[in-house]
């Protein structure tokens, strides 16, 4: 066993339910495990004493958090940021705009996009992040095999879903013909890549899940038979819901149900499912959700940017509903960015609950806990001893922090945007504010030259 202790960090985010002061003297790991062995006592050293350990990193200008967890985002998105054809769009002229330009797709400009993604997505205190990727044009068929390589390469955790679109404009859906795959393609890959790809069990690396994209995008047959086959193969579901009043008057007309009645007319009411933004729920609505075990990705950039809605996020957690935070597609936030989602996420849900309910402890723990918990994950977002060593650090410098007194209100408040180390299964993935083995300026350059050739077609 080789072990690292985490000295006398400025402070420890354990959760809203925990004392800090568990962890006031540190954190002990086990690298080789990737495992946390041992809270230290505020004051206190290891129980075996200091000269047990490998490895001492004075922590005593570092807040120490669980490794940020992103619950929803579509990495390909990074290549179509601030777009101006989209900039003061709706969701569904901003996607009718857009899915022309996102069909035109390659694999080395999907690489490029996820690498973006996931270093953006690690330089801000993310450890594990889910992936939306519904996209399949001609020559794309291996796209989640794409991101597989770039999420082993970079050291991180990723939950990445078979995304889907079988219906087209030609039948009443939103997206165009070019981009709609036929049933048994999509489900047949999706077998093949749970097969290929998906981890189970603690500190999992790489996971997959079923994720056909909306109800204005896919039938109704191919949602349910997804919910079969995710049941079939133990792997969770996911798919947008209830983000616009317009996706709600969508499924009014055409199925003649609510959001959530569709969801369960479908199968998809249980504790499998996490869906993407949940905003236009009704009260018995959220009861039912949480009721079935059903989680929420908030994603309150997003929102704001695209003016869907605010999000009921107490209500939903108070019903028993796992929420999380992901900073969806970055042309639809235009970051990757998940610490500065938390503070966006405390400010547009004290505009709904007021300040008393929507804590910056409670925020914190939407990114951390909330979200492993709507990704199905145990071992990650809390610092346990036996849990996954995923963490991030960051440093309270600079004229943004000057004159603030508490460090995690700081941490939120005063608007932290980079961690200073990220860990990741005990192993450093990112240290004094870079990824680790990462040639940023060359990704920067390529990534720049594929998302001109993108938008000129």
């Amino acid at each position: 066993m080789s072990t690292v202790w985490l000295r006398d960090p400025l402070a420890v985010h354990l959760g809203r339910d925990r004392d800090p002061r568990d962890a006031g003297g540190g954190i002990v790991i086990d690298t080789a495990a990737g495992t946390i062995v041992e809270l230290v006592p505020t004051g206190a050293a290891p129980a075996q004493g200091r000269e047990s350990v490998d490895e001492i990193v004075d922590a005593s200008e570092h807040v120490i958090t669980p490794g940020l967890v992103n619950t929803h985002h579509h990495f390909y998105q990074t290549l179509t940021r601030a777009w101006a054809p989209v900039a003061d769009k709706p969701l569904f002229d901003w996607l009718i705009t857009l899915y022309p330009v996102w069909a035109r797709l390659t694999p080395k400009a999907l690489e490029l996009a996820t690498t973006v993604a996931m270093a953006e997505l690690l330089e801000t205190g993310c450890t594990t992040a889910a992936d939306h990727h519904y996209l399949f044009p001609t020559g794309m068929d291996e796209a989640i095999d794409v991101q597989v390589d770039v999420v082993r390469r970079l050291g991180m955790r990723a939950l990445l879903t078979r995304g889907s679109m079988s219906l087209g404009v030609d039948d009443g859906g939103l997206p165009p013909q070019s981009t709609v795959q036929d049933p048994e393609v999509i489900l047949e890959d999706s077998r093949r890549l749970v097969g290929a790809y998906h981890e189970r069990g603690e500190g999992a690396q790489v996971q997959i899940g079923l994720a056909p994209c909306s109800p204005f995008s896919v039938t109704t047959d191919l949602m349910s038979e997804s919910a079969v086959l995710a049941e079939e193969l133990d792997v969770r579901l996911h798919t947008h819901l209830a983000e616009t009043l317009d996706e709600e008057r969508f499924c009014l007309e055409r199925f003649g149900l609510r959001t959530v009645d569709y969801l369960e007319s479908v199968g998809w009411l249980g504790e499998r499912t996490w869906i993407a933004h949940g905003i236009h729920f009704d009260t018995e609505e959220i009861a039912r959700l949480g009721a079935a075990g059903v989680s929420v990705a908030h994603c309150p950039t997003s929102n704001m940017r695209l003016a869907s809605g605010i999000a009921r996020a107490v209500e939903l957690e108070d019903a028993g509903v796992h929420v999380g935070l992901g900073v969806d597609g970055s042309a639809s936030n235009d970051a990757s960015n998940l610490i500065r989602e938390v503070r966006q996420a405390l400010y547009l849900q004290r505009l709904r609950y007021g300040s008393a309910e929507v804590t910056c402890a409670r925020v914190l723990d939407w990114a951390t806990g909330g979200s492993a918990a709507a990704l199905g994950r145990a071992d990650i977002g809390r610092i346990e001893v036996g849990r996954q060593a995923d963490l991030a650090m960051f440093r309270l410098e600079g004229l943004a922090f000057s004159g603030s007194h508490d460090p995690i209100p700081a941490l939120v408040l005063c608007g932290a945007e980079k961690a200073d180390r990220v860990m990741v299964g005990g192993a450093w993935r990112v240290l004094d504010g870079h990824v680790v083995g990462l040639d940023k300026e060359a990704l920067i350059a390529a990534h720049r030259e594929e998302a001109r050739a993108l938008v000129a077609g």
